[in-house]
């Protein structure tokens, strides 16, 4: 028998159809996914705590709209910008690193915002906690969706689900932490990265050994004869970034300024919006594999957009409904999205997944969130928000270009 470290993805792929005799491996790509689904879950929960941070800190520091939004740019750069990178490396080396370490850097910088004597302190914290989120997203997904390939859409869905919904948990978790301890104590919020590190450290085997691991020269090969639907998907993801992102880092923001809402109960919506996102992501990986993923991405990127109007033009429980269902339709994709890219290029899915999932969502945070608060500052928050919700309409003229997608025979 093999031990972990040595397993390769041929042994991952018993998944489904395992006889009795062939339970051991099962019960380690078992394991293994619901380490690193753990794993992302922590992450992300650290991922999303600016947004639910940035009332509190825009009145510390007297902060403008527009230095919020370069707060939260650069930590779209550093998390999200430079996925590629850590994706590169992490199809390369045989290093469990970036997904073990990542929790505790992101955790212990992004924790420590509140000690921040000043807006250049933030800018470091904010860029040194990107990061460990930034480290390990490539590699933790790629593993993820080598576990089980006979339901990759599904493994995906878990894994990716798994993050949405510490997404959708960090700023009631931040909320949390700031009403009881302070701001500045705020740092005693990353004993939850300091243990599922030392979880990880101890019970996650190493990751399967690609064929090309060692070797540092890229290769485009694989990349040529896909270019356009890779590109049409990059951009389907930046769309669908834009609106989620600007959505994270201003919606808590939005309801304190401009529907009276106290800090705590704005970043309990942000939670809402966050968490129908989660279930959005779980339904879509489920949904592709029965449908095909090109299908889920038209209706994604159409049906999401009158609910969030709607969320706009309302007040009450029938907005915080369009909201909670816009955001579920609208991360319909992020699985999908996911899975079709390292369908096209699977010999490299590293890279591929970072830039599905961070670069995608580093480059439309990077650029569009500053805009956005600019914008925001000359117009009001709600205006331009109206701009955002519509984006997903121009992703239907790119999605029905996509290439068919492959549903699961069953």
């Amino acid at each position: 028998m093999k031990n972990p470290p040595e397993m390769v993805g041929a042994d991952l792929e018993i998944a489904l159809e395992a006889p009795p005799g062939a339970a051991a491996p099962l019960d380690r790509a078992r394991k293994r996914l619901v380490l690193l689904s753990c794993g992302h879950f922590f992450i992300d929960l650290y991922s999303s705590a600016l947004g639910a941070l940035q009332p509190l800190l825009v009145a510390r520091h007297s902060l403008s709209l527009l230095q919020a939004g370069m707060l939260g740019g650069l930590l779209s750069f550093s998390s999200s910008v430079m996925q590629p990178v850590y994706g590169y490396l992490a199809d390369r080396l045989h290093f469990s690193g970036f997904t073990v370490l990542s929790p505790l850097i992101a955790g212990l910088f992004i924790s420590s915002l509140g000690l921040a004597p000043g807006f250049p302190t933030l800018l470091l914290l904010a860029f040194l906690g990107g990061v460990g989120i930034a480290a390990f997203h490539p590699q933790g997904t790629a593993h993820a969706s080598a576990t089980f390939r006979a339901r990759r859409g599904l493994t995906m869905a878990i894994f990716i689900t798994s993050g949405t919904i510490g997404l959708a948990l960090g700023p009631a978790y931040f909320s949390f932490i700031t009403g009881w301890l302070g701001l500045e104590k705020m740092y005693w919020a990353a004993l939850p990265a300091v243990a599922i590190t030392l979880v990880l450290a101890f019970r996650l085997p190493a990751p399967p050994r690609a064929a090309h691991a060692s070797s540092f020269h890229f290769d485009w090969a694989p990349f040529r004869p896909v270019w356009k639907p890779m590109l049409l998907l990059y951009f389907l993801v930046v769309i669908r970034s834009v609106v989620q992102i600007i959505f994270a880092q201003f919606l808590p923001l939005y309801f304190h300024l401009e529907r009276g809402f106290a800090v705590k109960p704005a970043s309990y919506v942000l939670t809402l919006f966050l968490f129908g996102g989660a279930l959005g992501g779980f339904a879509g990986g489920n949904l592709a594999d029965r449908f095909g993923g090109k299908r889920i991405v038209i209706v994604s990127m159409t049906a999401s957009v009158p609910f969030l109007v709607l969320f706009l033009l309302t007040r009450g429980w029938i907005s915080l409904a369009g909201l909670f269902v816009g955001g579920l339709i609208l991360l319909f994709t992020i699985p999908v999205n996911v899975t079709m890219a390292q369908e096209l290029v699977p010999t490299q899915s590293g890279t591929v997944s970072a830039l599905m999932m961070g670069f995608a969502w580093g480059m439309a945070g990077l650029v569009v969130i500053p805009l956005f608060g600019w914008a925001a500052d000359h117009v009001g928050l709600h205006s331009s928000l109206y701009a955002v919700v519509l984006l997903p309409l121009a992703g239907f003229l790119l999605a029905v270009q996509l290439p068919p997608g492959r549903p699961v025979r069953r």
